[in-house]
């Protein structure tokens, strides 16, 4: 990594660096593989004969099958990567699927693609912290609004998770993950039998989209980017990205750290969609760093976009910023309304003390 003018420099040739050479060979099978369903799709938008029709949707599903289980296989190799549907039972695949599908739908408008963002992180939050949580439990005792004949009450266990949850920095690579990381913080507060409220460390990051994924940059800029190293000291730092495409924006910053000498006690990333070649540039890069995702999606475009996946995640749930304006932090957090911001009040007030300063 390079540093100019108070900016972190990665660039994608250094990314590749880490992967191995089986690595790079399962990437150009996955490529070949995506190849054969980019000539399906041309089939389906152009032909209109039924029998036409029927016989590539039976081989695209075919190919896709084979991409899931080539996947499945790599994966499976790998112990830091986790897959919502290679790691949970078949009897819940259904959900996550579903959830995809709907957040890939040029129909799914922002309240629908935030209320499925929010579904897709409740069960990421299960997957990275309950699965594999103890058979201690805690229990939620709480007050309900029956009061005939006297107040009553409810008990509920809970998975205890605390030792795991109440150690964590919310990582935001702004802008498309700050609703995710509240979200996900949100998610700690309501299993942390303490009520904590996550703190969060803000980076301001970019890539460079005049560039193609083989000579990609991503640039970190420190002068807009809201941490404290000390705070950082042996905690559990998670970051909640939607979309982890390349792995880039993710290594640049976590690699900062570990150059300043900040010694997490763990790293996660936690995405709703993961590209197979994100995935293993991250666990490459960083030995210390576990991928949680719900879906993984096969292959990047040249522009580095993950394929066949969802779109900009960040404009979908944000809006698109106007170029010679964009928002601020602050901003954006208004922007998501009083609804958004009456649930998540507590993030919303730790986000303010980051970058205000406010105590």
């Amino acid at each position: 990594m390079a540093e100019e003018d108070g900016s972190i420099i990665l660039k994608a040739t250094d990314l590749d660096g880490y992967l191995t050479e089986e690595d790079h060979r399962q990437i150009d099978t996955m490529n070949s593989l995506y190849s054969k369903a980019i000539g399906i799709f041309d089939v389906l938008s152009k032909t209109s004969n039924e029998r036409r029709l029927s016989e590539a949707k039976q081989e695209l599903i075919n190919v896709y099958d084979s991409m899931g289980k080539q996947m499945q296989s790599i994966v499976h190799e790998e112990p830091r990567i986790h897959v919502y549907s290679f790691d949970t039972p078949k009897e819940v695949h259904g959900e996550a699927s579903r959830l995809i599908s709907k957040l890939r739908n040029t129909n799914t408008q922002n309240q629908e693609f935030v209320y499925y963002i929010q579904r897709a992180y409740e069960l990421l939050f299960n997957l990275a912290f309950t699965e594999n949580a103890t058979h201690k439990k805690n229990y939620l005792i709480t007050n309900t609004p029956v009061t005939n004949p006297v107040q009553n009450y409810a008990v509920h266990k809970i998975p205890d998770v605390d030792v795991d949850i109440e150690n964590t920095v919310m990582c935001v690579m702004l802008r498309g993950s700050l609703l995710p990381s509240m979200i996900m913080s949100k998610e700690i507060q309501e299993y942390s039998s303490s009520n904590y409220v996550s703190p969060f460390a803000l980076f301001k990051i970019k890539r460079d989209d005049s560039k193609k994924e083989y000579n990609m940059e991503y640039i970190l800029d420190l002068k807009k980017s809201f941490f404290s190293l000390d705070n950082l000291q042996g905690k559990d730092l998670v970051f909640a990205d939607p979309m982890n495409a390349t792995g880039g924006s993710f290594v640049t910053i976590v690699k900062y750290l570990l150059d300043q000498g900040v010694k997490p006690r763990s790293i996660k990333c936690l995405n709703v969609i993961s590209a197979l070649k994100g995935s293993l540039r991250i666990v490459r890069a960083l030995e210390q760093a576990d991928v949680y995702t719900l879906w993984m999606d096969p292959v990047l475009n040249e522009d580095a976009y993950i394929l066949p996946g969802l779109g900009d995640a960040g404009d979908r749930l944000n809006g698109p910023d106007m170029e010679e304006s964009p928002r601020n932090i602050i901003q954006l957090i208004a922007d998501y309304g009083a609804n958004i911001a009456s649930l998540y009040r507590a993030q919303v007030r730790k986000i303010e003390e980051t970058v205000l300063g406010r105590t």
